[in-house]
């Protein structure tokens, strides 16, 4: 058995990390760590998708999800971060947590007796960034001497996205509206883990060429208040077939879901032969897999 590890962004794992999990991704025949025990998913901001995914990943291990809602463990209002990581750890073999501050997976982590992944924060959504590079191996067979484009604000998929391909040396370019780009701190870490980004306010810069075309919604779940006018911010940021033509001829599109058609992508794209939204929604599952195998293998769980 080796030390606890958590997932709470995408560089806890180191590059060669990555690998061995998005490998155990592959397997068919994933070993049953979860046989006989369960894995506690705590969801503060609700998802279809990540609840979907990660209680077949669950499942799929042999094990059992149970999930919970935000008004049945409401995260210090009715009890701290710290006693609800203890509580769950004396039944669950892992605990999984999608919330608003980033901080609560952290205190969750710091209590807890089992690993704790990061099923989303403001900060980053660490699983997307997964099946992210899972999707985008797949697709080319690897990661040498590709670029991905993100078009669009940069929250936290964008970061997480930024942080796993600069991992795997991806080159990476951000196109943003003044104002929602990458602070010098997003930049630093970016170059710390050994690659350089080209940050632009324009897309048409940031797709030239490039292999991967990324996009998420201009407000998140939260920001819906704020919907009218990201609209005018963000016009001229559209992915539409005009900016997909001046992508690598190979390239493909991806978006982590939902889509706004009409919005951050034109439905031509969005339901086009170069979107792969699909894939990469399906891949959430098996990388969320190969992570828990990973995690709890290394916990002595296998």
């Amino acid at each position: 058995m080796t030390a606890l590890r958590h997932f709470l962004e995408i560089d806890d794992l180191s590059p060669a990390e990555l690998t061995d999990v998005l490998d155990a991704a592959e397997r068919r025949d994933p070993p049953r760590v979860l046989a006989g025990r369960g894995m506690a998913l705590v969801f503060e901001k609700p998802s279809a998708r990540t609840r979907s995914s990660m209680e077949l990943a669950v499942v799929q291990l042999g094990g059992h999800p149970v999930s919970i809602r935000a008004d049945e463990v409401a995260i210090d209002v009715r009890e701290s971060a710290e006693d609800i990581a203890r509580t769950l750890s004396c039944y669950h073999a892992a605990i999984g947590a999608r919330v608003f501050q980033h901080d609560k997976v952290e205190r969750l982590a710091a209590a807890a007796s089992v690993p704790v992944v990061n099923l989303l924060s403001d900060h980053e959504h660490p699983c997307q960034a997964l099946a992210d590079l899972l999707t985008i191996r797949q697709q080319f067979g690897s990661f040498d001497g590709r670029t991905v484009a993100y078009i669009g604000d940069f929250n936290n998929v964008a970061r997480s996205l930024a942080l796993g391909a600069a991992a795997v040396g991806m080159a990476l370019r951000i196109a943003t509206p003044p104002g929602r780009a990458p602070t010098a701190h997003d930049v630093d870490r970016v170059r710390g883990a050994g690659a350089e980004m080209l940050v632009t306010h324009r897309p048409e810069e940031a797709a030239d060429g490039a292999d991967v075309i990324y996009a998420d919604v201009w407000a998140s779940m939260g920001q819906e208040a704020e919907a009218a006018a990201r609209k005018l911010e963000f016009e001229g940021f559209t992915i539409d077939d005009a900016l997909m033509a001046r992508a690598a001829d190979d390239a493909v599109f991806l978006h982590c879901l939902p889509a706004h058609r009409g919005e951050e992508v034109a439905a031509s794209v969005c339901d086009g032969p170069q979107s792969r939204i699909w894939q990469l929604a399906e891949n959430r599952m098996h990388a969320q897999r190969g992570l828990l195998v990973w995690l709890l293998e290394r916990a002595g769980g296998a």
